[in-house]
């Protein structure tokens, strides 16, 4: 499986591109703030096609960036139902100051518009796009709604005796050597950690974890070292 990964311009937010090979059809996960940009390079460079475009939440760093390549490429958008009215302005939940920002960084009135196609996914939801197979995982906490995807592929240029199994892209549930907030509003710590019981640590230790922010990890090294999934485990 073809996997190519960049941060977003703000908060380092990790966009995926997945697809079963160069020139295939792709899905794109989380686009953010600024990748428009990085998102056309990597779509000429390995000439993939998008299919549609994964939410794991619906924070505007992680969505900022969905209507644009959703109405570009003709494509729908997939979020869980329980994140799925935030897609009608997740600009609104963020700080003035922080708005004011993004709009001097970018050149541009912050403003938003809402996908014309957005598909509403449940726990346990099979979703099968671009050739590609994946697992919807409710896991709230971060917010009502975030989820896990996880594919049963590895990406090209892991090594076949390294033990990696699967890919478990895990957007702000959790990070290396931490999870995401849960102050934020419709976060909830003891939600979080009974995903971190139930969701997180039910996975296979040969999972890759591809985070919402910074590098990827595996389960088997969050099993072992992370406080979180230590202090949920008990």
């Amino acid at each position: 499986m073809l996997v190519v990964g960049f941060p977003a311009a703000a908060f380092a937010t990790n966009c995926y591109l997945l697809a079963p090979a160069a020139g295939e059809e792709c899905l794109i996960v989380d686009p953010g703030i600024g990748v428009l940009d990085t998102l056309a390079e990597v779509l000429a460079e390995y000439r993939l096609r998008p299919a549609a475009v994964l939410l794991t939440h619906g924070h505007a760093d992680h969505v900022y960036s969905v209507t644009p390549v959703c109405g570009a490429h003709g494509v729908p958008a997939l979020i869980h139902g329980e994140d799925g009215y935030r897609l009608a302005d997740p600009l609104r939940t963020l700080d003035p100051e922080l708005v004011s920002m993004l709009e001097q960084q970018f050149g541009s009135a912050a403003s938003w518009t809402e996908p014309d196609d957005v598909r509403l996914v449940a726990d346990g939801e099979r979703v099968e796009l671009a050739g590609l197979t994946t697992t919807v995982i409710h896991a709230p906490g971060h917010t009502e709604g975030s989820v896990m995807f996880d594919l049963d592929r590895v990406p090209d240029g892991v090594p076949a005796d390294g033990g990696i199994t699967s890919t478990l892209i895990s957007g702000d549930v959790l990070f290396a050597g931490s999870i995401g907030r849960t102050d934020l509003p419709g976060g909830d710590h003891a939600a979080m950690m009974r995903s971190l019981r139930t969701k997180v640590l039910t996975q296979p230790d040969g999972a890759l974890v591809l985070p919402g922010h910074g590098p990827a990890t595996t389960i088997a090294r969050e099993r072992a070292s992370n406080p979180y999934l230590l202090e949920a485990r008990g």
